[in-house]
């Protein structure tokens, strides 16, 4: 019987040796906001500050400095969301070999541009498909047709020992017992990786993993006991949503996680725009999950010492409205409206002047008067400053005639109207 894979404590230390020619230091620094939020020691390994704004650079450069060179002389394939592709454009350039880069159509262009920065002449992006799945099928293909090799982005032994250097390097920065990990999931490689450092070093530390709520793939294969796969995911967490996790990190996961939160989308982008605005911290939505997930262990957490892995900062400014927008609307305070007004001189003054709050704010109007009906219909986005205004304001619309459909609780037609 085949021995099952486990990283050994040797094989880490030999990954930090080969990738330390690469690797920015990245501190592992207590956070005083979240530190007195939740009473704990809270610690931030911050993998958003490496030379590719990932962590991905230590898995990518482990495994391609360990191939031969009839392998690097047909060139390497990655398929990648983003981070991993950064990771192998950089190796790529640093090692003078020839890579082509799959990437998801969907991929945020902030990130196609800095992997072509880092790989500059010696890589080739292609783009293709809507998920990282997609994208990776494809990638596969290329390499059967042109024997080139494939650096898959979690599901390799190398790879997963590149990326357990971060827990080496936490073990080492830490002057105290760490009590709680939590660790951000995307194809489980991290994870794997950083828990089974763990578990050999410091065996009492909880590994909590955290995935988005849109895209629980790890969280559903625990739950069958079996690696499955996910027909529909939401990709807006794109460095995390992938529709299946590695063979390999599944099986290390079953021994080293200890649990795994499932966090929301929109408290993901609460969390980016809180620790931007706090902290002046900048983070993708992936490198947001394991903060985001503290809240859900508040009580768990108290007085003890948390160290959380910011996985990285590729963040697109194009996407800071969504993020807004995404968050308003978890935490309530956002709301959209098909409201039929009279249609009369004065019907808007009326609704502004007897049904909004004084702190609620029409942020979205669109009507249009197509037919002589008595009543129009406009598309209408409120947004308060306290979410406990809006049965308030719900009651206003019903006692002022202003006849209305709530539009946030019916996704189909909230996004054809938004």
């Amino acid at each position: 019987m085949t021995k099952k894979y486990f990283p050994s404590l040797q094989a880490i230390n030999r990954a930090k040796l080969t990738i330390n020619e690469v690797l920015s230091g990245t501190p592992l620094a207590a956070n005083l906001n979240l530190s007195e939020q939740f009473q704990a020691r809270v610690m931030l390994k911050r993998e958003d500050l490496q030379q590719v704004r990932s962590y991905k650079i230590r898995g990518a450069f482990n495994k391609i400095k360990s191939l031969s060179p009839e392998q690097l002389q047909n060139g390497i394939v990655c398929a990648s969301a983003g981070n991993h592709a950064q990771g192998v454009a950089y190796s790529s350039y640093k090692l003078g070999i020839k890579a082509k880069i799959y990437m998801p159509t969907t991929t945020p262009k902030q990130k196609i541009k800095q992997a072509q920065m880092f790989g500059r002449d010696n890589v080739e992006i292609i783009l293709f498909g809507d998920t990282y799945d997609q994208a990776s099928a494809e990638a596969l293909k290329d390499c059967e047709e042109n024997g080139q090799t494939f650096i898959h982005p979690f599901d390799d032994p190398l790879i997963i020992e590149g990326q357990a250097t971060v827990a080496l390097e936490i073990i080492q920065d830490s002057t105290c017992q760490i009590d709680y990990l939590f660790v951000p999931i995307g194809g489980g490689g991290l994870i794997a990786g950083v828990g089974s450092y763990f578990k050999q070093v410091s065996p009492n530390t909880k590994i909590i993993g955290v995935e988005p709520a849109g895209a629980p793939s790890m969280s559903e294969s625990m739950k069958k006991g079996e690696v499955v796969k996910l027909e529909n995911i939401d990709k807006f967490v794109d460095g995390a949503a992938v529709q299946r996790v590695g063979d390999l990190p599944f099986e290390i996961c079953k021994e080293v996680v200890d649990d795994i939160v499932l966090v929301p989308e929109g408290r993901v982008c609460t969390k980016i725009l809180e620790l931007y605005n706090r902290d002046a911290i900048v983070v993708e939505p992936a490198g947001a999950l394991s903060i985001a997930a503290l809240d859900y262990y508040a009580d768990q957490i108290k007085g003890k010492n948390v160290v959380c892995i910011v996985s990285g900062s590729n963040n697109d400014i194009t996407r800071t409205e969504e993020i807004k927008e995404r968050s308003l609307l978890f935490e309530g305070l956002k709301h959209y409206f098909i409201i039929r007004f009279p249609q009369r001189a004065g019907a808007l003054r009326d609704f502004i002047d007897n049904v909004l709050g004084p702190n609620d704010d029409i942020t979205h109007f669109d009507y249009s008067k197509k037919t002589n009906r008595e009543k129009g219909p406009a598309f209408v986005g409120i947004e308060l400053t306290d979410k406990k205004d809006f049965d308030g304001l719900v009651q206003r619309m019903t006692e002022h005639g202003f006849i209305h459909e709530y539009i946030n609780d019916k996704p189909d037609l909230f996004q054809y109207l938004l």
